[in-house]
């Protein structure tokens, strides 16, 4: 059995980068496909002329082995080809974990076998914004594996260290002079895979704080770029497309789309981002205190993504574990360790708690007597609360959304009483729900600009390389 990466959520939150957006430009006619998602509706997918056409044809492949816990984010299963397509992800010190996990989570839905594999001399790495990773195995051991792609998250000094690994470097060299697929994200492309010399002439993308440092000829201004084997693209806001883009790569352009539809990637153009009723102001006099349950089979996409965005904003944000142990098993195979059991969470207050998703992780949430008295008093006290995915049906059978408004899993949704289908985010008073999985970047700005207002939301947002409006009507 394949071993799991593991995640430990701590709440301390080094600086991040943060740049201007930069212009995009005109969609390759080669990735059409992609326009029918609205995450990736404005954004540039191009290919040299050259290279017009993806690396590999649609290929099949068996479904991952990694076990999971049952959820309502559904793993594609294609039928079986000559081997189960490999992936390699190298993590170091720094690594940025929204980009790390998206792209494990992405990957693994699509069928693929995903090795994380640390740079560092132990498995354990604290990533840019306070989580420790733990990873599958130590990158010597993969020397002598054949790999299908080679993907490099970003993040700093996560990029340096991926860069000074001469393992890590000879595996991604072969790769590309083998003409196997390989790619890096945010800082990645010119921190370590220029100076290896993998981006000679292949035009690339990489986070904008970072843009000048590639070379000029060859640099696009654009937030994911495919050249031949070579796929890059811009930072954690980015990282949907980017793992999309791969899978297209890997399985071909039918499970691809199916996967961007199941992370709720496709296009509402005609639908509000976010809806708020009754509005009430959010704003507190001190610091945000954000509780985040967790359990076995939690959706790992919208735990890491909630919790790294919400510190990005300087929000003090505590996991908690409803299990018997800190160490949790996330829906796709990922393991992560709370910072403290429930019931030791439980003897502060909060300004605001959040369930996330995944089936089988609702129903733990579900039978927490802890949570559910926690839950009953931040109702009573006028506290905020909210839930993704599958979760609101916890606030749902507990009572709490009585007379109010929400949104939820469209698997969930029709046990609302009040459910509102359509915008990514929906906001009635103190209470916030999404439908989970990539509306959760949605779903996080919208806190944060609850709380300290939209110019904060677009700051964090921008450090991101993600789409966000300009104006406070969202």
């Amino acid at each position: 059995m394949e071993s799991l990466s593991c995640l430990v959520l701590r709440p301390a939150a080094p600086k991040r980068l943060s740049a201007p957006r930069i212009p995009q430009m005109a969609a390759s006619r080669s990735a059409a496909f992609l326009s029918s998602f609205a995450f990736l509706s404005s954004v540039d997918y191009q290919f040299p002329r050259t290279t017009a056409k993806l690396a590999l044809k649609p290929t099949k492949a068996s479904a991952s082995t990694v076990p999971t816990t049952p959820s309502t984010t559904t793993t594609v299963t294609s039928t079986a080809t000559a081997c189960t397509k490999k992936v390699l992800v190298p993590i170091g010190f720094g690594t940025e974990e929204m980009e790390a996990v998206i792209l494990v989570d992405v990957l693994r839905r699509a069928g693929a076998e995903v090795t994380v594999a640390s740079v560092e001399p132990q498995l354990e790495i604290q990533a840019s914004g306070g989580t420790r990773l733990v990873a599958d195995t130590a990158i010597s051991t993969c020397s002598d594996h054949v790999f299908d792609l080679v993907a490099l998250p970003g993040g700093m000094p996560g990029s340096v260290r991926l860069r000074d690994c001469e393992i890590l470097k000879k595996i991604t060299s072969k790769q590309a002079e083998e003409k196997r697929l390989y790619g890096g994200i945010s800082t990645a492309p010119a921190v370590a895979l220029l100076p290896w010399g993998l981006l000679r002439r292949k035009r690339t993308t990489c986070h904008p704080a970072f843009f000048d440092k590639l070379p000029t000829f060859y640099a696009v201004k654009s937030n994911l770029q495919v050249s031949g084997e070579l796929t890059t693209s811009q930072g954690p806001g980015t990282s949907f497309m980017f793992a999309l883009a791969l899978v297209e790569q890997l399985f071909g352009e039918s499970v691809a789309k199916e996967i961007g539809e199941l992370l709720f990637m496709h296009s509402d153009d005609d639908k509000p981002r976010t809806e708020e009723f009754n509005k009430v102001d959010w704003a507190v006099s001190h610091t945000p205190h954000v509780l985040v349950p967790v359990a076995n089979g939690s959706e790992e996409i919208e735990v890491v993504t909630i919790v790294d965005i919400l510190r990005r904003a300087k929000v003090d944000v505590v996991v908690a574990s409803v299990e018997k142990s800190v160490t949790v098993l996330a829906s796709q195979g990922v393991k992560f360790v709370a910072d403290k059991l429930i019931g030791d969470a439980a003897e502060s207050i909060y300004d605001l708690i959040i369930l996330p998703g995944g089936v089988a992780g609702t129903e733990r949430l579900q039978k927490s007597r802890i949570l559910k008295k926690l839950l009953k008093e931040q109702d009573k006290s006028g506290r905020i609360y909210g839930a993704v995915c599958s979760s609101p049906t916890v606030l749902s059978k507990h009572g709490l959304l009585k007379g109010k408004k929400a949104t939820a899993h469209p698997r969930a949704i029709t046990e609302l009483a009040n459910a509102v289908d359509g915008p990514k985010v929906v906001i009635d008073g103190k209470l916030i729900t999404s439908r989970g999985l990539a509306t959760v970047l949605d779903f996080a700005l919208a806190i944060v600009s609850k709380f300290f207002g939209h110019a904060r939301a677009r700051s964090v947002a921008e450090g991101l390389v993600f789409e966000y409006p300009r104006s406070l009507k969202i």
